[in-house]
């Protein structure tokens, strides 16, 4: 069975693949101080609760964007697992061309999720990812990574208005009854949420003209989700983009990282 990791800033997706199907996830707060051995701890009480043992793990790969927490990361894989695990940018062959400037610059995860949405859609695509920071990225019709586009990150935005304003709350994000906001926090609700369609509009469109061809925008991220019918620019939400990318790349890189 494969484990894959996939760590973003704020977050870090575990989940368990049996050559069938994905059979558990589990998230946790991304800590770049956690050991192998803390990790180690904290899995196999998950896996025991599905009937499942670390010992059951055959094959491991990692996809981080927090480059201090790959070594814990390894070690999980090698110590408990015993295999040495594929690792984003460093060991695998993703498949695709990277058709940027600086092909070692492009993130983990942005490159997962261009393997990811080409498997599953066909033609020139936008991929929009939105957790720490919001990602534009495109993916044109044979695959390829060309690069896109980096803003904050919807929580970010709502942090820097908490810490920055002494008036302003910390609210959580979510679509407010109207466009105009009747009290602090509706207005605070309605810049965020309204101000992120209209991001996603503008970029989405700007994107494409520049792009001149037809492009599907695909929607994937847990905070992406929450703009689901507020706007016509994503065509289509997939929240399994990623780990789907992950799978396919562990399956083009057959002869690394196997017990």
């Amino acid at each position: 069975m494969l484990l894959a990791i996939e760590q973003g800033n704020t977050n870090t997706l575990f989940a368990v693949h049996d050559g069938a199907d994905w059979i558990a996830q589990w998230r946790t707060a991304t800590e770049s101080s956690r050991t192998a051995d803390e990790y180690a701890v904290w899995l196999t009480q998950l896996l025991s609760m599905r009937g499942l043992e670390l010992g059951a793990l055959d094959s491991c790969i990692i996809s981080s964007v927090v480059p201090q927490s790959i070594f814990n990361l390894r070690n999980l894989s090698r110590r408990y697992l015993n295999v040495e695990p594929l690792v984003i940018g460093e060991n695998v062959e993703l498949g695709i061309p990277v058709r940027i400037a600086k092909p070692s610059e492009a993130g983990a995860d942005r490159l997962v999720n261009a393997v990811g949405a080409h498997l599953a859609y066909p033609g020139d695509l936008i991929v929009i990812d939105s957790g720490t920071a919001t990602t534009f990225d495109v993916v044109a019709a044979d695959g390829a990574f060309e690069g896109g586009i980096i803003a904050p990150g919807v929580n970010l935005s709502l942090q820097a208005l908490h810490e920055a304003a002494a008036m302003l709350p910390r609210i959580a994000i979510q679509r407010p009854p109207t466009v105009i906001g009747k009290d602090t926090v509706t207005n605070m609700q309605s810049g965020v949420f309204w101000g992120y369609i209209a991001l996603i509009e503008g970029l989405v469109a700007r994107i494409k003209a520049e792009w001149g061809k037809p492009m599907t925008v695909i929607g994937t991220g847990g905070v992406v989700s929450l703009f689901e019918g507020a706007t016509d620019s994503i065509d289509r939400f997939d929240p399994d983009l990623t780990i789907r990318g992950l799978l396919e790349i562990r399956r083009r890189n057959p002869h690394i990282g196997r017990t």
